[in-house]
């Protein structure tokens, strides 16, 4: 379902999905970089392992985005 979907949505619970999967990702990150775990995440289609200090370096390189993490 495309953002522009979700925005058309008539259920309340469906439209504000995105923003609470996103705010999921950003909260496993945080945990992840505070426990020294690391996440899987999809990218491009591929099961991708970031380590904690993967995203460490990322977010102190200004990529804090849910989609790019």
């Amino acid at each position: 379902m495309t953002q522009n979907e979700l925005a058309k949505a008539k259920d309340q619970d469906l439209m504000a999905s995105l923003a609470a999967m996103k705010r999921a990702a950003a909260l496993a990150r945080q945990v992840a970089m505070q426990t020294g775990t690391a996440i899987v995440v999809s990218k491009d289609e591929k099961i991708v392992w970031r380590t904690a200090a993967e995203l460490v370096a990322r977010l102190g390189a200004g990529s804090n985005n849910a989609g790019t993490v």
